[in-house]
């Protein structure tokens, strides 16, 4: 598959899964739901393994990816349901667009990569300034959405950290098979999980939780994880990065769209200022005020159209 057409799936997916999360908890605990996603998600891996004949361990190495791969799974998707409860999924995939201030972060940490530059450190102060006003917001409100907030802000920062340690370890290994190892770790970390906090059969599961089950399983964990991979392998961090600048906005069209989620004007403020930290940090204002660059990435534009219509 080209690259252009893993990279416009993994944003769609990414986009329309917050909201798929929060119908999976409709009538489901969040650690059942996950917990029934990840088992399915796995089930389905190992039957394409099987089906193409792919080798699951080729060296020992390929365990340390999957260790990497897992964290971004467990606990991170385990954080991820939890939060859902208390936010809406626009704001879910808002906050998870500190993700690429992550990466840089733990680039320079781990790869010695430095991706700061002065304007960076600037998009940098400006998203905590974003995200201190969606959290005054929820705070002076007296809602428990803080909690929500706070805990999507852990996942950015495992999903990061689990990202740079793929491509630092994994970044020759089959998506397929990335995909796979890492469900194959996760899933028993997940089990045990629901079975010390819920331990209960679900005795009826709505059609939303079905719809979101379903969904998150086949085009989430499965389409969306081994895509994700292949993305990761095959781009640069920074290319990347940009995936949590596109999908934000999109994802809050799809929650007023679909689930007429609504959010305060503070919130809001503090939304448009952490996507305006994202365009300092990817440097698009940079690009809009530049005649010569401005032309240069409309052509990249007219390219990347032309790619995707004559594929």
């Amino acid at each position: 598959m080209p690259v252009i057409f893993a990279y416009i799936f993994v944003v769609f997916i990414w986009a329309t899964t917050p909201l798929a999360i929060q119908w999976s908890n409709s009538s489901l605990e969040f650690v059942t739901a996950v917990t029934i996603r990840m088992i399915l998600a796995l089930a389905i891996c190992l039957a394409l393994m099987i089906v193409f004949r792919i080798p699951l361990v080729k060296r020992k190495s390929d365990w340390i990816a999957f260790l990497a791969g897992m964290l971004g799974l467990y606990p991170n998707m385990l954080i991820v349901y939890w939060s859902a409860q208390y936010i809406s999924s626009g704001l879910m995939a808002v906050i998870l667009g500190l993700y690429p201030f992550a990466v840089g972060f733990f680039s320079l940490l781990f790869t010695r990569e430095n991706v700061f530059n002065p304007m960076r450190i600037i998009a940098l102060a400006t998203a905590i300034l974003g995200l201190a006003i969606i959290n005054f917001d929820q705070l002076t409100a007296g809602s428990d959405a803080i909690y929500g907030v706070l805990g999507m802000v852990g996942s950015s920062l495992l999903f990061a950290l689990s990202s740079v340690w793929v491509k630092a370890v994994g970044a020759t290994i089959n998506p397929l098979r990335q995909s796979t190892g890492v469900l194959v770790l996760s899933v028993p970390a997940f089990a045990l999980t629901w079975f010390f906090v819920d331990g209960k059969i679900p005795e009826e599961i709505d059609m939303k939780s079905l719809v979101g089950i379903s969904y998150l399983s086949v085009a989430g964990s499965v389409i969306g994880h081994t895509l994700f991979y292949y993305v990761l392998r095959h781009c640069s961090m920074v290319s990347v990065s940009l995936i949590p600048l596109i999908t934000p906005v999109m994802a809050l069209s799809i929650g007023v769209l679909l689930a007429n989620e609504k959010l305060s004007g503070m919130s809001m403020l503090g939304v448009v200022v952490v996507l305006a930290a994202l365009g300092i940090y990817q440097g698009v204002f940079k690009h809009l005020t530049n005649p010569r660059r401005l032309r240069q990435v409309i052509d990249e534009c007219k390219l990347f159209v032309k790619a995707v219509v004559s594929q």
